[in-house]
């Protein structure tokens, strides 16, 4: 059985990109929370909403999403510019 395909209108805030961005460098969300300097809580709340707004199941779908929606670049593959909130 295949997941659904979120919409590529998918509203995302500057944050979420941004810690899409560092799960898809392999960070750990207590990485990220000592990167931005937020609350390990904080970074679990944003992943929870991310999964739920571009309705992949974890962080594996969530990379493979957002590669197939050109929302992160890894290792000079897949480079795109991110857009902006008001984008």
């Amino acid at each position: 059985m295949t997941e659904p395909k979120p919409s590529t209108a998918i509203s995302l805030s500057e944050r979420e990109v941004q810690i899409i961005e560092l799960v898809a460098n392999g960070l750990t969300n207590q990485d990220i929370a000592d990167q931005l300097d937020i609350s390990k809580r904080t970074v679990d709340n944003h992943i929870s909403n991310i999964l739920t707004k571009t309705a992949t199941g974890n962080r594996v779908s969530l990379v493979r999403w957002a590669l197939q929606w050109g929302k992160v670049c890894i290792d000079e593959v897949n480079c795109c510019i991110l857009p902006t909130q008001n984008s």
